[in-house]
């Protein structure tokens, strides 16, 4: 025991929340110490290969799998025929046909790439020799590939989508400055680095999955509703995940497959997709176009917004990339309508990639703010800043936090905008055409509950338990910094264990809402826990403060002590040591107490039906940001490269820099792919995707990607989550590609409203 003067706890520089900590799982990542989940070593691992449709819609006539049944090492082959005895699960938000059966595997052919069998061998080789040798008879009938598609239509109105305030015909139509256009986006992959998949076991009724999971808990209640099984009866298994971006966070017809082929079999089954097969397997990003209408006075101020926006979908499910999501919020203006619609296509449904929504009605909207910019002769930047919205002009709510202004003027400063001339084609760098571009971002604060375990053990470390994920953002070390501050330890002295559905229930990583929940729900676990040691220590006949007259205790540096000069100091080790315990454990969630009991946090945790939008309440919230970029284009090849970005970000409380920092640079990278080298290629002929690799469907490279200086604007906003913080993870690639557009015409006088950027679009 010994007497000293602790620091003040929630001191920055010791690694609690706001400390710039370096990721606790970097290293075992960079050693290849973490073990992902198509690493699991299983023993006794079967392997199983899909096999795909060849044409985009149709029906399979026959399936002959006599020679693949014959191969070396085949082990049970699954066709549309073989009854799976499965149930359809709920959707996200819980709700459920009923006794609908599930069959992962069709005759009916809806796009190619399908999959319609599978065989699992002894071997990978085994397996992917065999797939080759079933032999499929098809019965072909037309297809509509893309948009431009003769037979595509011009989609069907979504009612729910629409937003009208105001007369905006009339007022477009009165308008004394008027601006109108198409823009485009095209199909756009996830291309994560690890491939989809997962490794299957049985063992008698409870299934143990090991696969990469955004929400291991909505994934566990997929699978057990398939197979009819209590909840508790399957486990997720996830502690690391080689990127997501939107596409890991639900279960797919492949791992239907896979849990089949394994309970059949009575083995382990490992079923890993190809690369291409991650083209089809699962949905990108759905092909946008939308047409924007634009009145203004002739000063710039918005007097009209008349948005049409339509995007592809299945034909056999809808999901609507909503192309007018940004459009309601960004700016004031008092007339207002926005519609979008879906037009069916022989596709895989569409998911979510890295902010659905918000992105491509960014890049409508913003590049037809910088052609209204240049229809009245005003500074982009300026003419934003004419038309700021002082609340949410949608909702009429105010603003929870809003630092847009603050985003452009500040980065506007970093950038070095006021240097910038209007005119296109004005800044030269020998024959270099140079454009400087601005455009503005927005998205949502998805505000869900999460549930958190805290343990502090006999030595005097701590535990951090939740079913959360990680997939780099960061959930590892934010948790430990979260507990530190709390608990008054050193963030190394915690182990954080995430990860599995098995653990306390946490909500989807995605929308940017896992991080708010998660914090808040160790907040709450680690203040009781640092309440029950006080307390503990205070009345316990065995505590040395038993007898020190003290009344409060307080926790900092991994010690307890009374609060006055020259008092009792102990550590918590050496405290548990005296008191007897090997731990103190609290178990605590954020869920309000009408929700709590077993139905309350089924909800929570494994559907999306708890998770509040952006205006449940008093107040509207969203994360903002403004990116400022410079181009190069080549006056005499048109080829363009982004040369320098400043972006400026509004996301609350940063619970650790460096990390958000490098979330905002991954979303700007992500959003310079998107503008200038993303596009999904289908062929007009039989639906295929042709560019269904990483040598032909082009991202960012490290080459590509010039210095990217970020900067936070944001202040603590307590209405949106406990410590303050809103979203950082969607937010960053939002408004990147329209800002590089911009540049574009900036540096060569040309718009380019469809996406990518390329040479011969310039020419």
């Amino acid at each position: 025991m010994t007497i000293m003067e602790p620091r003040k706890r929630g001191d920055a520089s010791d690694g609690t929340i706001g400390g710039r900590l370096s990721r606790f799982d970097g290293r075992l990542k960079i050693t290849g110490g973490a073990t992902y989940a198509l690493e699991q070593p299983v023993e006794e691992l079967a392997h199983g290969v899909l096999v795909q449709s060849r044409v985009a819609a149709g029906r399979v006539v026959k399936i002959d799998a006599t020679r693949a049944q014959a191969a070396k090492g085949t082990l049970l082959v699954l066709t549309p025929d073989v009854e799976l005895g499965l149930t359809r699960a709920s959707d996200w938000y819980g709700n459920r046909p009923d006794n609908e059966p599930y069959r992962p595997l069709s005759n009916d052919i809806s796009f190619n790439g399908q999959a319609i069998a599978a065989v699992i061998c002894e071997t990978l080789e085994q397996a992917t020799e065999a797939a080759r040798l079933v032999e499929i008879t098809y019965e072909e009938t037309s297809a509509i590939v893309g948009f431009d598609d003769p037979n595509a239509g011009e989609g069907r109105l979504l009612d729910a989508l629409t937003v009208t305030w105001g007369d905006a015909a009339a007022a477009l139509a009165a308008s004394p400055v008027r601006v109108e256009a198409e823009y485009r986006t095209p199909r756009e992959y996830h291309v994560a680095i690890e491939p989809h998949g997962l490794i299957a076991k049985w063992e008698e009724d409870q299934l143990i999955v090991w696969e990469p999971s955004q929400w291991t808990h909505g994934m566990a209640r997929t699978y057990a509703e398939w197979y009819g099984l209590p909840y508790e009866n399957v486990r997720i298994v996830s502690p690391f995940i080689g990127g997501g971006f939107g596409s890991k966070a639900t279960a797919y017809a492949y791992g239907a497959i896979a849990t089949a082929a394994a309970r059949k079999l009575g083995r382990p089954v490992k079923l890993a997709l190809t690369r291409p097969q991650t083209f089809t397997a699962y949905g990108g990003r759905a092909a946008t176009r939308q047409t924007i209408a634009l009145g203004a006075n002739v000063d710039g101020v918005l007097k009209a917004i008349v948005h049409e926006g339509v995007s592809e979908t299945a034909t056999y499910a809808d999901f609507p990339e909503q192309t007018n999501a940004a459009t309601p919020l960004m700016y004031a203006v008092e007339n207002f309508q926005a519609r979008h619609s879906l037009v069916p296509v022989n596709t895989v449904m569409p998911g979510a990639l890295r902010a659905p929504g918000k992105n491509p009605s960014a890049f409508g909207l913003e590049c037809a703010m910088d052609e209204l910019a240049y229809a009245v002769g005003v500074d982009p930047v300026e003419l934003r800043l004419r038309n700021y919205a002082q609340r949410d002009p949608q909702s009429g709510k105010p603003w929870s936090t809003r630092r847009l202004r603050e985003a452009l003027l500040e980065g506007g400063q970093a950038f070095g905008w006021a240097r910038r001339s209007f005119a296109p084609r004005s800044m030269k760098d020998g024959r270099q055409l140079v454009g400087w571009g601005v455009a503005c971002g927005t998205f949502p604060v998805l505000r869900a509950s999460s549930e958190a375990l805290i343990r502090i053990l006999a030595d005097g470390s701590v535990e951090v338990v939740s079913g959360a994920i990680d997939m780099g953002q960061g959930t590892y070390t934010i948790l430990a910094q979260t507990a530190a501050e709390v608990l008054g330890v050193p963030p190394q002295s915690i182990n954080v264990r995430l990860g599995d559905s098995s653990l306390p229930g946490a909500t989807v990583a995605g929308g940017s809402m896992l991080a708010g929940a998660i914090t808040g729900a160790v907040h709450k676990a680690a203040s009781a826990a640092r309440d029950e040691l006080i307390e503990l220590a205070l009345n316990d006949g065995a505590s040395p403060f038993r007898n020190t007259g003290a009344n409060t205790l307080m926790v900092a540096d991994g010690r307890v002590f009374v609060p006055r000069e020259g008092g009792l100091s102990v550590s918590i080790g050496e405290l548990m040591t005296a008191l007897r315990r090997n731990s103190i454990e609290t178990r605590r969630n954020t869920l309000p107490e009408a929700e709590q009991g077993p139905e309350g946090h089924r909800k929570a945790w494994t559907t999306m039906g708890s998770i509040q939008g952006p205006t449940a309440g008093e107040f509207s919230m969203h994360s903002w940001c403004a990116h400022f970029v410079e181009v190069k284009v080549d006056e005499d090849f048109g080829t363009i490269r982004v040369s320098r970005m400043v972006s400026a970000f509004d996301c609350g409380r940063i619970y650790n820099p460096k990390l958000a920092e490098s979330q905002w640079r991954g979303g700007i990278i992500m959003g310079i792919g998107q503008a200038l080298l993303e596009e999904g290629l289908v062929d007009a002929r039989n639906g295929r995707v042709i560019n269904n690799n990483l040598g032909d469907y082009l991202v960012a490279t490290n080459a590509d990607i010039p210095p990217i200086q970020v900067i936070s604007v944001g202040i603590p906003d307590h209405n949106a989550s406990v410590l303050g913080g809103k979203g950082v993870g969607e937010v960053g690639i939002v408004g990147v590609a329209p800002a590089i557009a911009n540049a574009v015409f900036h540096a060569t006088g040309k718009r380019v409203r469809d996406l990518p950027i390329t040479l011969e679009k310039l020419l």
